[in-house]
């Protein structure tokens, strides 16, 4: 499998183009879009943005994005390119940084310094973007803007950091053997999730796909755990009993770059809600599916890192929770 079609220089002008995006304005902003995506282009990001078609209506995702942060940087702790389904992709974990100067999608501004951390894979078509689908963490802005509308999270919630290695910008070519190894690996472990017996967490066998000390970076909601313990306590256990006929649709992307990998699928799980305490809510007996990225450190063969962007506020509209509206409600302003 090859890791990247894409040469040295084509990896770091597009890290370049996609770090001046967030603060290209006016014609140049215009200019810049017409360069990176298709005429024809979708965009699949968080609720409420959800999804889209055309450069007119990503147009207007960037400009609200940076009406409200003027002073918007990008900052990529990720960066992966190569091959999935005959498709060329890359992929990013990072965040955007600015003073939050006014009120975005719902969430009111603080005129402080706020992150927005993403996962981004885009999919390329002749050099440009076709599709984007673009996780962007709006809960856990509510939380830096002291606004917490659903039960505290299990984990902890903190900035999600890069890679303990600092080798997350992958611009360099890749050994394909390590690259087949890594998203085989994370293949393997997919499959093990599904070996779930209903009784005992033990009957998946993820000891053998993951460090003793591994680093789970979850989403907003969740939060961050260290070790199968805390993994199993604070997010597996709860999302198998809230979730367990879950199945995976299928993924877009399957990709190994080097010791990472990347998956993602719209959606990644589809489940129906017949258990208990979810994210604090009885059972709904509705049906959910999940915008899912998963972006992976390898180390020996073994996870040690795994970043999860997931629309939490999207997937809890399907359970009957509006997220964004309560905080609507809690500002006086619906």
């Amino acid at each position: 499998m090859p890791s990247s079609r894409l040469s040295l220089n084509d990896k770091a002008s597009l890290l370049s183009a996609f770090k001046s995006l967030a603060r290209t304005r006016g014609q140049a902003l215009d200019d810049a879009l017409n360069a990176m995506y298709h005429p024809h282009a979708d965009w699949y990001g968080s609720h409420p943005i959800n999804e889209l078609q055309g450069l007119d209506a990503i147009r207007e995702v960037w400009r609200g994005l940076q009406a409200s942060f003027p002073d918007i940087e990008r900052r990529d702790q990720i960066f992966l390119s190569g091959e999935s389904h005959d498709k060329q992709f890359v992929a990013a974990i990072g965040i955007y940084q600015a003073n939050f100067a006014h009120n975005w999608l719902g969430v009111p501004a603080t005129n402080g310094v706020a992150h927005l951390r993403y996962g981004e894979v885009h999919h390329l078509e002749d050099g440009r973007i076709r599709t984007t689908y673009a996780l962007w963490d709006v809960l856990d802005l509510l939380r830096q803007v002291r606004i917490w509308p659903i039960v505290p999270s299990l984990g902890a919630e903190l900035a999600w950091p890069g890679p303990a290695t600092g080798d997350g910008l992958r611009l360099g070519e890749e050994e394909r053997q390590e690259s087949q190894r890594s998203i085989d690996l994370v293949h393997a472990m997919h499959q093990g999730l599904f070996l779930y017996d209903g009784k005992d967490l033990e009957s998946m066998q993820q000891y053998k796909y993951w460090t003793k000390d591994f680093l789970w970076y979850g989403p907003a909601g969740i939060g961050t755990v260290r070790g199968m313990h805390a993994y199993r306590a604070y997010h597996q256990g709860p999302f198998l009993k809230a979730f367990p006929d879950r199945y995976g649709p299928g993924h877009y992307i399957d990709m190994g770059c080097g010791p990472y990998a990347v998956t993602g699928g719209w959606p990644s799980v589809a489940a129906t809600h017949t258990g208990p305490d979810w994210l604090g809510l009885a059972a709904t007996g509705k049906p959910v599916a999940m915008r899912v990225m998963d972006f992976y450190r390898l180390e020996n063969d073994l996870v040690a890192e795994n970043w999860v962007p997931l629309d939490i506020i999207d997937a809890l509209l399907q359970l009957g929770t509006d997220v964004l509206g309560r905080v609507a409600e809690l500002r006086g302003t619906q």
